[in-house]
C-alpha cells in the first residue's frame, strides 16, 4: 500500500514538475516576445524620428518670418496647422510618439532655427511619469534662445474609451504645468475642460479617434481654443 501511494505521489510530482516547466517557457517566451515587439517598436520609432527631424532642417532653410510653431508629440503631429490657420505663417513640429526628452534634443531645428514670434507646446503624453523631469529644463531653454517669443504652454489633454487611465495623472501634471507657466511668465491653457465630456468625465467620443488622437472635430476645438490666445500673444 505504501508503495502504491508513494507512486501516486512521485506521479503527482513528476507532472506538477512537468506543468511548472511548461507555465516557466510559456512565460519566457511571451517575455521574449515582448521584448522583440518593443525593440521593433523602439527602431520603427527612431527612424521615423530621425527621418522628421531630417525633413524640418529641409523645411527650415525656406522658411522665414515664422509667426507660429507648434512643437508636441503626435497630437501635434497630425494637427494640420496650416489648414487651420491660414492667417499666419506657421510650422509643425510634431513627432509621433515623442516625449518631453526627444522635444528636448531637438529644439534647434524644432524651435530655435525658426525664430518664431509665438510657441505652442503640447507634450508629455508619451511619458507621462516622468514629463516633469524635464519640462521646466525645455521651457528655460526656449526662452534663453528665444527671448522675445510668447510661450504658450498648453496641459495635457484628457483621454477617454480604454486610455481613461491617463486621467488622474494628467490631471496631477496639469497642475505643475500651471504652475512652471507661472514662474517661467509664460501663458498656460486648460484644455483639459474644454475637451472633456462632463457627462462621460473623458474625452468627447466626437473629439477622439480612440481616445487618445483626435478627430477633426476636435482640432477645430482646440483651434477655437487657441486662435485668440495666439492672437493676443502676435498683438
Amino acid at each position: 500500500m505504501k508503495k502504491k501511494n508513494t507512486g501516486i505521489i512521485v506521479s503527482i510530482v513528476i507532472v506538477l514538475a512537468f506543468v511548472a516547466l511548461v507555465v516557466g517557457n510559456c512565460l519566457l517566451f511571451v517575455r521574449n516576445q515582448q521584448k522583440l515587439q518593443a525593440e521593433a517598436w523602439a527602431r520603427m520609432f527612431q527612424e521615423y524620428y530621425d527621418m522628421k527631424v531630417a525633413n524640418f532642417e529641409e523645411e527650415n532653410k525656406t522658411l522665414t518670418d515664422v509667426d507660429v510653431v507648434f512643437l508636441g508629440d503626435s497630437l501635434t503631429d497630425g494637427y494640420d496647422v496650416n489648414a487651420y490657420y491660414p492667417q499666419y505663417n506657421v510650422a509643425n513640429r510634431g513627432i509621433g510618439g515623442d516625449t518631453t526628452y526627444g522635444l528636448e534634443r531637438r529644439l534647434q531645428v524644432s524651435a530655435y532655427d525658426l525664430n518664431p514670434k509665438v510657441i505652442v507646446m503640447l507634450i508629455g503624453a508619451n511619458n507621462l511619469s516622468s514629463m516633469l523631469e524635464n519640462y521646466e529644463s525645455i521651457v528655460t531653454n526656449l526662452k534663453q534662445n528665444l527671448p522675445n517669443a510668447k510661450i504658450i504652454i498648453l496641459s495635457i489633454c484628457p483621454a477617454g474609451g480604454d486610455q481613461i487611465w491617463r486621467n488622474p495623472h494628467a490631471l496631477e501634471n496639469n497642475v505643475e504645468l500651471q504652475a512652471i507657466a507661472e514662474r517661467q511668465g509664460c501663458t498656460y491653457v486648460d484644455m483639459f475642460p474644454i475637451l472633456l465630456d462632463p457627462d462621460a468625465n473623458e474625452l468627447r467620443a466626437s473629439y477622439t479617434i480612440e481616445g487618445l488622437h483626435f478627430t477633426a472635430e476636435g482640432y477645430e476645438a482646440i483651434t477655437a481654443a487657441l486662435t485668440p490666445i495666439i492672437e493676443t500673444a502676435l498683438n
